[in-house]
């Protein structure tokens, strides 16, 4: 059981996610079912096909269970000096290339099955419990209200690469989408970690469009950028994009070189505090 991590109040408020699980896994499964058998075939991500990617989806959710309901210690390991990043990427490779024997109409059933139980497990979790650590928001342990949301980003972000890969759009539903980048902006003090500021000053990162308007602000404070600060006047730069180059941008779907030059992206005040927002990046990669 990871330790209680200490005061996390520069994450910015606490998210709950835990009622977003089940209409979630409701709409990836019909997604799912929805498929024609050319679409299984088609690249969701690099390297990975539309099969592979509800194959990883499936691995996700035995690790989950295995790991906090079942409390199961067995599993691989880190190799001899391997990082965090690239012990993920191996075992999810790993773990999709086993699964490549399994049709997709059996790979569906069972991630109905044991995604189900999953939204069980989320919604019996104490928010307040510790949990796992979060490297892209630069906290281990983490707070279970953090870990979940993550989880609930992954799921709603493999869905639409899904979407995405068989001629669909984003998902329009603005609740789901709103946590999501909600849950993406709590890198942003990790993102700033390097940044020096005087302390007090304040960036923002805001979301703008008819269904959905939100700015988060982060302030320099003498230990770290921190999210829990209110705005207190103009801030010292401030990124504004729409909602789907947001999520794009925090899952490097768009590289922030790219977002730079993007038009729907408006860059205001301190040029290189406003290009340090850009940076920000919501999955481990």
């Amino acid at each position: 059981m990871p330790s209680q991590p200490k005061d996390t109040s520069w994450l910015g408020p606490p998210i709950d996610a835990r009622p977003f699980f089940a209409p979630e896994h409701r709409a990836l499964i019909a997604t799912l079912r929805a498929l024609r058998p050319a679409d299984w075939r088609a690249e969701a991500v690099p390297g990975w096909t539309v099969r592979d990617l509800a194959a990883h989806l499936l691995g996700d959710c035995y690790g989950r269970l295995a790991r906090d309901r079942d409390g199961h210690q067995e599993g691989p390991a880190f190799a001899p000096g391997e990082s965090l990043e690239a012990f993920i990427h191996r075992i999810n490779q790993e773990w999709v290339d086993a699964y490549a024997r399994v049709s997709p109409a059996a790979l569906v059933d069972t991630l109905e099955l044991v995604g189900g139980q999953v939204n069980d497990f989320f919604a019996a979790t104490d928010l307040d419990a510790p949990a796992l650590g979060v490297s892209w928001a630069g906290i281990d342990a983490a707070p279970m209200w953090l870990d979940c949301a993550r989880e609930f980003t992954e799921f709603w972000t493999h869905r639409q690469q899904i979407r995405h890969a068989t001629g669909q759009a984003t998902d329009p539903a603005p609740g789901p989408l709103a946590l999501v980048l909600d849950t993406f902006a709590r890198a942003l003090p990790h993102t700033l970690r390097t940044v020096s500021a005087p302390i007090g000053t304040q960036v923002q990162l805001a979301v703008d469009a008819a269904a959905m308007s939100t700015t988060w602000t982060a302030t320099a404070t003498a230990e770290r950028w921190s999210l829990a600060q209110p705005p207190t006047g103009r801030p010292a730069a401030r990124v504004t994009m729409p909602p789907e180059t947001a999520w794009r941008l925090c899952t490097r779907a768009i590289h922030p070189t790219a977002a730079l030059t993007t038009p729907d992206v408006t860059l205001e005040g301190n040029r290189d505090l406003a290009e340090a927002i850009c940076q920000i990046v919501s999955i481990i990669h």
